[in-house]
């Protein structure tokens, strides 16, 4: 089997595949999986790697210097190829758990918090407005989450409908609230709950804020048809995830400029999602809707 071939093998479908993590990200992070390949080094070890690097260069933005802004991207950038990692080996070596795709979710979060938090403090500090510098990065960590939640949800659902597999969103939250109940009086399973709290309370709000007006009822979508419309959608969904988000904000410290990072979420691309979501409901009207 060729590299190129196992390269292929390592990633989801290419439609949902973010064009910056396929020329970039990707081929890097399977670098490092081919590297390590042969090694006892897991998937999840590899995603606290990147909750490590996540956390390093929250550390130096907290700097407040433009050599902590740079090595602060540096590590953030670390963290994406890290976090790019995890999953193409567990594809590869088909041994990812249901705990550590939880803790793959996690990391974005942690280190995302870990980041705004560092650049909260470090530029904030050497702002002459840094109540409005606080205000616009807290603005622009609820639009990343909100984006984010967004892209997830279409994504995910893409790859449903077109696989046609299990309804992987509803499921897993069965399937993870079921697993809470059992470890729920363990103490020696406190990650495992914290994980799993973590995503379900995740859960709620995606499903809160893609949910829509008619609740009982659901589109009755066919796999090649929703493929044909929706195939050019999801490359706009993805064109927003969080590599773009990443690469964006290391971009813009590299020059110090982070008032333009939060144009680019706070404006463009809340824009960018508020008409997706709208044309998304237009695409998804065209299908027969099942009364429940």
């Amino acid at each position: 089997m060729t590299w190129l071939t196992e390269y292929k093998k390592s990633l989801k479908m290419i439609e949902v595949e973010e064009i910056i993590d396929l020329i970039f990200y990707r081929p890097i992070a399977f670098l490092l999986v081919k590297s390590i390949f042969k090694t006892k080094i897991t998937p999840d070890h590899l995603t606290i790697a990147a909750i490590i690097m996540g956390l390093a260069g929250g550390f130096f933005y907290a700097s407040g210097l433009h050599l902590g802004y740079i090595l602060g991207a540096l590590f953030y950038l670390l963290f994406n190829i890290f976090d790019c990692s995890d999953g193409q080996m567990a594809r590869l070596k088909k041994n990812g758990t249901s705990i550590g795709r939880l803790l793959d979710g996690v990391a974005d979060y942690i280190a995302a918090i870990a980041i705004y938090a560092g650049i909260a403090f470090g530029y904030s500090k050497n702002s002459e407005h840094p109540l409005l510098i606080l205000i616009l990065l807290l603005l622009a960590g609820l639009s990343t989450i909100i984006q984010g939640i967004l892209v997830d949800y279409y994504r995910t659902r893409f790859l449903d409908v077109v696989l046609e597999r299990k309804d992987t969103f509803n499921e897993g939250i069965e399937e993870y609230k079921t697993e809470l109940e059992k470890v729920r009086n363990q103490k020696s399973k406190w990650f495992n709950k914290s994980v799993i709290f973590i995503y379900l309370i995740y859960s709620n709000i995606q499903r809160s804020i893609t949910a829509r007006k008619n609740r009982g009822n659901s589109y009755n979508f066919i796999s090649k048809d929703y493929f044909k419309k929706n195939r050019v959608i999801i490359r706009f969904w993805v064109f927003m995830g969080p590599s773009a988000n990443i690469t964006s904000l290391i971009l813009c410290s590299l020059f110090c400029r982070f008032d333009i990072f939060f144009w680019i979420v706070i404006c463009g691309f809340n824009l960018l999602a508020a008409s997706l979501w709208i044309i998304q409901q237009k695409i998804d009207t065209t299908f027969k809707i099942l009364q429940k």
